[in-house]
């Protein structure tokens, strides 16, 4: 049963606003491909966490919850920082179900769906607008077209952002009864599925390993030439795409079962195409 103390500690609108500034300005920093978005997520949450917890020692630890891997498109992105500030609300209130595992479960399970919605409607539809139309107001070297995209872009997509970090952090505020419910939490499990079929989409899509080894030759009496057999044939005629999936999931599995930092496994992913290409199981199609 989740319990919470009435009244005991409240998120001042000073604080939120310096936690939203934070994301607005702050979102890519310290950007690197082990942690993209996460210290730019806890440098925004920090306000939040000094103004909950009174010790160094409690801030510590609930600071730990942020730093697990987060990337997303950081205009629509900025509804997370507002709900995990209302859930970080209602845990210093007392709140039990609400733990570490919870809030990094609805970062972990936002971030992917989000950032294929922001992706597609700001960066894919959005922004191309916008730079449309400065473009024609560009025309023959006139300035309007500069100062519309600077004005117009950076007062809707502020607007934008305070405006779905203020209902994020209404709805992390009702956490309790939103998210920890059961049809929250089937809606919650919902939308980490829907995240890992973008996870699993983006790698179909975007990834492509194949194999140049040749297994033998045909020879074609009638022509008197010879075709080689190549592996990569026979696997796409069983399993189209086998070597993408294995690879894929190789890096899935040493990430979540062994632990190794996603640095690690781009390393071993160049050695691996690295010794692949000098035994000839792989093939770049380069000429020196």
């Amino acid at each position: 049963m989740t319990t919470m103390a009435e009244g005991k500690k409240t998120i001042t609108k000073a604080t939120l606003n310096k936690s939203f500034w934070r994301w607005w300005y702050g979102n890519l920093t310290c950007f690197s491909h082990e942690h993209m978005q996460t210290f730019g997520y806890m440098w925004s949450m920090l306000p939040i966490i000094q103004e909950l917890y009174s010790t160094k020692e409690e801030q510590a630890e609930k600071l730990r919850t942020y730093y697990p891997f987060f990337n997303t498109e950081p205009q629509i992105g900025s509804i997370v920082v507002g709900i995990t500030a209302g859930l970080e609300e209602a845990r210093a209130n007392g709140a039990t179900d609400i733990d570490d595992e919870m809030i990094n479960g609805i970062r972990a399970g936002l971030m992917g769906p989000l950032a294929g919605i922001g992706d597609s409607l700001i960066v894919g539809t959005y922004i191309p607008v916008l730079l449309g139309i400065a473009l024609g107001f560009s025309t023959g070297g006139s300035v309007a077209g500069i100062l519309f995209y600077i004005v117009v872009w950076n007062a809707t997509s502020i607007w934008f952002q305070k405006w779905i970090y203020g209902k994020g952090y209404s709805l992390g505020g009702n956490a309790v009864e939103v998210i920890v419910g059961d049809k929250a939490t089937a809606l919650r499990e919902s939308v980490i599925i829907l995240g890992q079929v973008i996870v699993g989409a983006m790698a179909a899509c975007w990834v492509n390993i194949t194999t140049s080894v040749k297994l033998t030759e045909s020879y074609d009496a009638a022509t008197g030439t010879t075709t080689p057999v190549m592996l990569q044939d026979k696997l796409d005629g069983a399993f189209p795409g086998i070597l993408t999936m294995l690879f894929v999931l190789l890096c899935w599995w040493l990430m979540a079962k062994k632990k190794v930092s996603p640095i690690k496994v781009m390393l071993i992913m160049i050695i691996v195409a690295f010794v692949g290409v000098l035994i000839g199981f792989f093939d770049p199609g380069l000429s020196y």
